[in-house]
């Protein structure tokens, strides 16, 4: 199994963000402007995660906003390469978005997933997310529909391990 590293991401890490967001979202990615202003916000926590014998090349990465002191919590995005899908990678940036909710005082956190997507939507559940909406044709231009999930932030005694 793969050890990867997170990190901070910076401005630097964009193009390479672009570019798993762009094979991975391929009809909704966003812009590079709208990465980039996400990276530098204040407001927001991005991870990227890589392996320490290849750290040029980004195999996940995953933003969350959370203002300090704001009672929620928002993840704005997460993906993962394929090839390093199903080993752990997108759990271990979603619990690190968490704790940093948590540090942020957010008690609450939010998320959508595409209705079409049940992988995504089964680690989430795993984590202790529930549905609690569905936003129709939310994903355009697929007209797919984003489940809205929210997760109640555990103390740190009640994490989810």
């Amino acid at each position: 199994m793969t050890a990867w590293q997170l990190r901070r991401a910076t401005p630097d890490d964009v193009a390479a963000i672009m570019e798993l967001e762009r094979s991975t979202f391929t009809t909704d990615a966003w812009s590079e402007h709208s990465m980039l202003s996400e990276v530098r916000s204040e407001h927001t926590y991005y991870l990227v995660a890589f392996e320490p014998e290849h750290p040029e090349r980004i195999d996940g990465y995953a933003g969350l906003l959370s203002p300090a002191g704001a009672a929620e919590g928002d993840i704005q995005t997460i993906a993962v390469a394929p090839a390093a899908r199903r080993h752990g990678l997108g759990r271990a940036l979603m619990l690190a978005l968490i704790g940093e909710a948590r540090k942020r005082g957010a008690r609450e956190v939010f998320l959508e997933v595409r209705a079409d997507n049940p992988a995504a939507q089964t680690l989430y559940r795993a984590l202790g997310f529930e549905e609690i909406g569905v936003r129709p044709r939310y994903y355009q231009p697929d007209d797919v529909d984003a489940i809205v999930m929210r997760l109640i932030v555990p103390t740190p005694e009640t994490t989810v391990a």
